[in-house]
């Protein structure tokens, strides 16, 4: 290897390590600072869109929302410590027998990949989204996350966070929530471009229904958020 590889292999490596004590000083500002904006927010800002969020704090956030969508999308969010790899096992194995199956990805990762990384799934963001979840929860309290997840997570169409989503949507804060309406808010977040939880369609209501049915179990094992 000669000199101009070597070279350009050791700022390669200079900028990697800078960029990556940007982000963990952002995680550590994070814990404190609500984010500006997201790399979510960033793309759909630069498509011409104009974003609909309002950041509240969690304590203004409807508890039936809060165990939705823990319940929806993240069932051991208060065992883990950023990785469910019970789940990341499941859906191997679910994947050999060609049963279908939803992502593993947990809460942490879904804010690692809404704050600094992109859309599109593949195993090149996936990678970086396990070390992102394990450093955002050692430096964050559940609450927290949960906090900044349910202010970033995209509802519809330039809609961010569950304010503007509850007001979108149902035409009121994000406080005054329903059980029902927060059910159909957190059915949607898998694929929130095409459900619309004001006028869900058969799939949704059921995916809705089966989110409900999984309250009370998920409420026994969310004591990191929600107050007994």
């Amino acid at each position: 290897m000669d000199g101009r590889w070597r070279l350009l292999l050791a700022r390669l490596g200079l900028a990697a390590a800078i960029l990556a004590g940007a982000v963990l000083v952002s995680i550590v500002l994070f814990r404190f600072v609500n984010p500006p904006i997201t790399a979510t927010m960033v793309v759909d800002k630069l498509r011409g869109g104009t974003l609909h969020r309002q950041w509240v704090p969690l304590e203004k956030i409807s508890p039936n929302l809060q165990l939705a969508v823990i319940a929806s999308e993240d069932g051991n969010f208060c065992d883990h410590r950023g990785v469910d790899w019970g789940a990341v096992r499941e859906v191997i194995n679910k994947a050999k027998s060609l049963k279908a199956v939803r992502g593993a990805s947990t809460i942490p990762m879904q804010v690692a990949k809404n704050l600094y990384l992109w859309e599109r799934r593949n195993y090149v963001r996936k990678a970086l989204e396990v070390p992102l979840a394990y450093a955002m929860t050692t430096l964050w309290p559940k609450r927290r996350m949960l906090e900044v997840y349910l202010n970033i997570a995209q509802w519809g169409p330039h809609t961010y966070g569950a304010e503007a989503a509850s007001r979108r949507y149902f035409g009121k804060p994000a406080s005054r929530l329903t059980r029902r309406q927060a059910v159909l808010l957190a059915a949607a977040l898998p694929n929130p471009h095409a459900r619309n939880p004001a006028r869900p369609n058969r799939k949704m209501r059921l995916i809705a229904s089966a989110v409900q049915r999984r309250l009370p179990y998920i409420s026994k094992r969310a004591d990191c958020v929600l107050k007994p």
